[in-house]
């Protein structure tokens, strides 16, 4: 075979570069330490490698949301934090100002630093994450949830949850929604409320009462009629009205006509004893009676006459159905008696009068901001001396009022609880996301870096061959017939 000499010296030219090439590729290397320097030195390699590049990049962008949730969430608990220091505060100055030793001047000073404590709450209610964005104005994150229309206190978010992607297969929810937390308040015990007619004249107050069965859903009512009055023989006596609530004792009582026919006598038949200040009282007809806060009068008695005085009794009816209870018109009624109807037991302190009402109902949704505005009317209202209904209004807004920040706080500390669960699952997130981002970090590494020690050996190879190539063609370069080219 005959091999020219141009043939040889282009040969070793372009074995040359080709060695000079691989010399830089391999110094490139080294100096970046990048073991692909281009797509086209390892294609499967560098597909990989961007494929991971990617994931690694998006592992960032779920750190850096999660710390965006992280922060929304730890300033969201720490105001619940604060809400729920107040409503505790609140709740001890309403167990206060219920000392019957406190006139209204006192009640008064209480219901104005609840108005101070009022402002306090709306402030919570109305925070911001530091940027302008309102915690709990659900998706309506630049208005204000909460403001004073007309001494009504309004809404103006919505219910949304703003979702933040906080890993690739979470969303997290990173506020709450002012209604939830606010203004979704169960009155009552949380499941039925109970409450006293506002036109009652008499002391009786309702507790909070238990579940005890399945709750219809109805709404009851429980009156009570007026005093009962009939004669036993002969005469006739009047229906007793009330002209001193206070005095009332929710007896029954018995008046009798003496032999003679001139004075008669009245009987606690509730203590079996003698009424004091009743006891042979002159009688002429038509006689007016009055004892224990109650008056009447007996017409037409004879010696020897009895007359009877009951006091009232109450009925319950479904006011939904429109129909009495079955055996539960006209009760005797006895002061801290359980009545059951409906699922519900509660019970009915003090004297109701005749005409008073209570109701039991299912629990309905009240803001915590008019808990505690009803609470300050109630305790600037003012209460006239031994004004029994005025007193046990007093009461009742009190009882009531205790439940609304029983559930109040409630509603608060689960909300909180969720915000706590939320920021665990955070920081377990947290960890993962570390780990996963070490995990793309060393399969990125492995796939791009260079090994610097093969690398260096490669150079050294490299670079001897380059030299021991060189040599070589200047030898063969020096043959007389290259000369000639």
């Amino acid at each position: 075979m005959r091999v020219s000499s141009s043939t040889i010296f282009d040969n070793n030219v372009s074995l040359l570069g080709q060695q000079q090439s691989k010399l830089l590729q391999t110094q490139q290397q080294i100096s970046t330490g990048r073991r692909i320097l281009t797509a086209s030195d390892d294609p499967v390699a560098a597909a990989r490698a961007l494929e991971v590049t990617q994931s690694d990049a998006m592992n960032t962008q779920y750190a850096a949301n999660r710390n965006a949730a992280r922060n929304t969430v730890s300033l969201a608990e720490s105001t619940l934090q604060s809400v729920t220091t107040l409503l505790q505060d609140v709740k001890t100055a309403a167990i206060g100002a219920g000392n019957g030793s406190f006139n209204n001047s006192d009640r008064q000073t209480i219901a104005t630093e609840l108005s101070g404590r009022l402002q306090e709450l709306i402030g919570y209610a109305n925070s911001t994450d530091g940027v302008g964005n309102y915690l709990f104005s659900g998706f309506q994150s630049r208005t204000q949830p909460f403001a004073n229309v007309a001494g009504v206190m309004s809404y103006n978010g919505d219910d949304g949850e703003r979702l933040t992607q906080v890993s690739a297969s979470r969303q997290m929810a990173s506020n709450n929604s002012g209604a939830d937390v606010f203004m979704r308040v169960k009155n009552g015990n949380g499941t039925f409320v109970t409450q006293a007619v506002a036109a009652n004249t008499g002391s009786g107050v309702i507790s909070a009462g238990t579940v005890t069965g399945p709750v219809t859903g109805d709404r009851y009512s429980v009156a009570f009629s007026a005093f009962g009055a009939s004669a036993v023989a002969g005469g006739a006596i009047s229906v007793p009205t009330v002209p001193t609530p206070a005095a009332v004792t929710g007896h029954d009582y018995s008046i009798t006509i003496d032999a003679g026919g001139l004075t008669y006598s009245v009987q606690d038949l509730t203590t079996n004893t003698a009424v004091a200040g009743q006891t042979a009282k002159p009688y002429a007809t038509p006689q007016t009676i009055a004892f224990d806060g109650i008056q009447f009068a007996i017409t037409g008695a004879v010696a020897g006459d009895v007359f009877n005085v009951t006091a009232p009794t109450y009925t319950v009816t479904d006011v939904t159905t429109g129909v009495a209870v079955a055996g539960m018109t006209a009760q005797k009624y006895t002061s801290g008696q359980a009545i059951s109807v409906g699922g519900m037991q509660f019970d009915i302190q003090g004297i109701p009068l005749p005409g008073d009402q209570f109701t039991a109902q299912p629990s309905s949704n009240v803001s915590i901001f008019k808990a505690i505005s009803d609470l300050i009317t109630a305790l600037n209202t003012p209460i006239g001396a031994g004004n029994a209904a005025q007193s046990a209004a007093l009461s009742a807004s009190l009882s009531t009022a205790m439940g609304y920040f029983d559930r109040g706080l409630d509603n608060v500390l689960t909300i909180r609880s969720s915000l706590g669960l939320r920021l665990n699952e955070i920081d377990a997130l947290e960890s993962a996301g570390e780990d996963l981002g070490l995990q793309f970090k060393q399969t990125l590494s492995g796939l791009q870096d260079v090994d610097y020690n093969k690398a260096v050996s490669d150079l050294t190879q490299q670079q001897i061959s380059l030299q021991a190539a060189q040599k070589s063609f200047l030898k063969i370069s020096e043959l007389s017939l290259f000369n000639y080219i």
